[in-house]
């Protein structure tokens, strides 16, 4: 959804936020922030949140390349893919060494913003 807000100069700007799992992702002026609320009693901790080794959409935005296919293995801080969003190109990297087990987009597709785009199995 896109939301307009009013800086402290009196100045209005445009943003683009979306609620993935309990948490406000905002892409604003080529930044992202995420808001997450503070956890509430019997909520267990971690939850909703994504797993090392998946890789998840930063912003909404285009696929622009895939490096790597399901089955390749790859190191930590290895590209996977590239997404490009609002002009700016980003690489999405491994966080975990492992093997690649799927990949969920393609290239050319929109994609949302915290959409889990690829899912590597870490090196135990």
């Amino acid at each position: 959804m896109k939301i307009k807000f009013t800086t402290n100069d009196g100045q209005t700007h445009e943003a683009h936020a979306q609620k993935v799992a309990g948490k406000l992702w905002v892409h604003v002026q080529g930044r992202t922030f995420m808001y997450e609320a503070e956890e509430k009693s019997g909520r267990k901790k971690g939850a909703g949140k994504a797993k090392s080794g998946d890789l998840l959409a930063p912003m909404p935005g285009k696929v622009t390349k895939i490096l790597k296919q399901a089955g390749d293995k790859v190191e930590a801080g290895d590209v996977v893919l590239v997404m490009e969003a609002m002009k700016m190109e980003y690489t999405l990297k491994s966080e975990v060494s492992g093997q690649l087990d799927t990949i969920n987009c393609k290239a050319g597709e929109q994609v949302t913003l915290g959409k889990l785009l690829a899912k590597i199995k870490e090196n135990n």
